[in-house]
């Protein structure tokens, strides 16, 4: 369900819609504050997502943009019933040099687990008890009666390393002729509007947050000059203080949990990203996130 800020979905990538990355949501369980829950949502079709690929969500403490923990998700070829078919799920977790290579390295912390495609969840449980995960079929937080697959993690917000902050991303990648290939990323909410084609959106998608700066701080002032009549100078505060590139969400626990510290299901990103691009001139009240969320992990409410 990539999106510009009109609204209107752009396509898949790779023209496959289980690549497509929706939404990245950061912020502490509300039943526990020591605890953060990460949710990437992908796949618009809400069906079984790709078995090539490995979907990770990437943590940065450090601050040098590069990969020091990442939660890898990789799902099995789906089987059974070709009406209702399953699927199962792998969570593998990659700390620092196993959290940078494409494929899914690091520890199993669950394996084998039962993917949810019906309104109950499949709710499970590290040993240690420090992971909570959930894969699934979920109702989109964003759009009202649309449906996406949610891979969510909750675990200490200790754990984060954040000092005082992290800087979080979802990646999709998928082996193709033999080569990794980067499909789509997740940070801020409808980054994919900055891009006026197709194959602008896929370079973007296939790079790094490390050289975004270099590679697009130029385009995306020039859009801020077109769309919101900016000065070059206040393009350049407005995204300093969105911290908009490098696109990765920037979370710390230590502040209130709303978009862009973090991001949660209720935060009118929509809203927020029409004023950032038009200079507060054109808010869309007609997209607003739903707000009957579920009160415990994984939040995200039954598929429609």
């Amino acid at each position: 369900m990539s999106t510009d800020f009109t609204g209107l979905r752009r396509g898949a990538p790779l023209g496959d819609p289980r690549l497509d990355l929706c939404d990245l949501y950061v912020f502490p369980s509300p039943k526990d504050p020591g605890r953060t829950a990460l949710i990437l949502t992908a796949n618009p079709k809400a069906d079984a997502m790709h078995p090539d690929a490995v979907y990770r969500i990437a943590i940065d403490n450090d601050g040098d943009l590069r990969n020091d923990i990442a939660f890898n998700f990789v799902f099995t070829e789906p089987f059974g019933d070709r009406t209702a078919p399953r699927q199962k799920v792998d969570v593998r977790l990659g700390l620092q040099a196993e959290a940078r290579v494409d494929a899914a390295a690091g520890s199993e912390i669950f394996g084998g687990l039962d993917v949810s495609f019906d309104d109950e969840p499949h709710l499970w449980r590290s040993r240690s008890g420090s992971f909570s995960f959930f894969a699934g079929a979920r109702a989109d937080a964003s759009f009202a009666n649309a449906n996406v697959i949610a891979m969510a993690i909750e675990l200490p917000t200790d754990y984060l390393g954040a000092a005082p902050d992290v800087r979080i991303w979802g990646r999709a990648s998928v082996v193709r002729d033999g080569t990794w290939v980067h499909a789509d990323r997740a940070g801020h909410p409808w980054v994919s509007g900055f891009f006026p084609d197709d194959e602008q959106l896929a370079e973007f998608n296939a790079g790094e947050p490390n050289r975004d700066q270099g590679r697009w701080m130029g385009h995306l002032i020039e859009l801020m000059v077109e769309t919101g009549g900016y000065t070059r100078a206040e393009a350049i505060d407005a995204i300093t203080a969105e911290g908009t590139l490098p696109d990765v969400l920037t979370y710390n626990p230590r502040k209130p949990a709303a978009y862009p510290n973090g991001r949660t299901l209720t935060d009118d990103v929509a809203d927020y990203r029409a004023r950032f691009l038009t200079n507060g001139r054109t808010p869309l009240t007609d997209v607003a996130p739903r707000q009957d969320f579920l009160p415990d992990f994984p939040y995200l409410c039954a598929p429609h």
